[in-house]
């Protein structure tokens, strides 16, 4: 059974890639009682200030898409930062929302919490069944842990409080600072720029063999008002395509798209991380969910937004 999104939404993270993302598909819903604060306006870390924010807008939903995040790199450099950040977070924002009243808590987490050698494609239940990615640690636990705050406090409570595991994403306003981005939007810059430039060769991180799923922004969004319109969601579920590609395939793609025709070599000295991600999509797809883009229609949209945001000088690269 469905039933409607109550309002207000608090969007946190709205000027990120999945936040802005939600907010167009809110108003294509016709959603018109958005809340939104930048992170001048309201740093999450900040106890006092979050429970002042619920108190005195006490929103019915909230789709918590605040987070630190970045690739491999950023990981491994600031596991300290990414660790904190993200716990206190979520911790202020869930227990915030359960004293002042939110109806409806939907937490966006990561693909990244399941083990490391995780069976695949990884279903839902094999959360907490062996060792995480070293190289992704911090992030993974902080997200394991306001996906489990969202469970408990829903089983004590009985708020509807609920989390969603998208896959690797990708889309309109990504990241792409030339050491911190993840790898979609860290290739498209790398092979653009290899093109203006007239290289003959663009070297890629690892042996290429590590195999990814991808997920265009635009279906997480829809995703989301689809899961917070379910009456009994699940206390946590997949979002992604069901469908890997090789980060060397992923590559030749990107080269294809942005008119690279050079080589492309590897440097071995640098990680793949966890060898194989995919996620079981059973249980999204069993509630009548399904991703509608394509992955190379994807890359090629983001491509062209890409291009724009750079032409415009908003290109993100924090």
């Amino acid at each position: 059974m469905t039933i409607p999104i109550q309002q207000p939404v608090f969007v946190a993270g709205h000027r990120g890639m999945v936040g802005s993302a939600v907010l167009r598909q809110l108003q294509d819903q016709g959603i018109d009682e958005v809340l939104v604060r930048s992170h001048s306006e309201l740093d999450l870390r900040d106890q006092p200030a979050t429970r002042e924010f619920f108190a005195s807008q006490q929103p019915a939903t909230v789709v918590f898409a605040a987070a630190r995040v970045g690739g491999i790199h950023a990981n491994n450099e600031y596991p300290a930062d990414f660790i904190y950040d993200n716990i206190m977070m979520a911790a202020n924002s869930i227990q915030a929302a359960r004293n002042y009243g939110t109806q409806r808590f939907l937490f966006l987490g990561s693909t990244c919490i399941y083990p490391r050698m995780a069976e695949q494609p990884m279903r839902e239940d094999c959360l907490l069944t062996g060792p995480l990615e070293k190289t992704n640690e911090a992030y993974a636990l902080a997200k394991i842990t306001g996906l489990k705050m969202c469970q408990h406090f829903r089983h004590q409570y009985g708020v509807m409080f609920h989390s969603a595991m998208p896959t690797n994403l990708y889309g309109p306003g990504d990241n792409y600072h030339p050491e911190h981005s993840h790898v979609l939007p860290a290739l498209i810059r790398r092979f653009h720029e290899a093109r203006l430039a007239g290289d003959s060769e663009v070297v890629i991180w690892g042996t290429g063999n590590p195999r990814r799923e991808f997920l265009h922004v635009d279906d997480l969004a829809r995703a989301i008002t689809h899961l917070l319109q379910l009456d009994d969601p699940p206390d946590w579920i997949n979002v992604g395509t069901g469908k890997d590609v090789s980060i060397r395939e992923l590559a030749e793609m990107i080269a294809e798209i942005t008119g690279f025709t050079g080589r492309i070599s590897h440097d071995l000295n640098k990680p793949d991380g966890t060898p194989v991600k995919r996620t079981d999509t059973t249980l999204i797809n069993s509630t009548g969910w399904s991703p509608q883009i394509s992955l190379r229609e994807g890359v090629q949209r983001t491509y062209q937004c890409f291009l724009k945001e750079s032409d415009s000088a908003q290109l993100r690269e924090v």
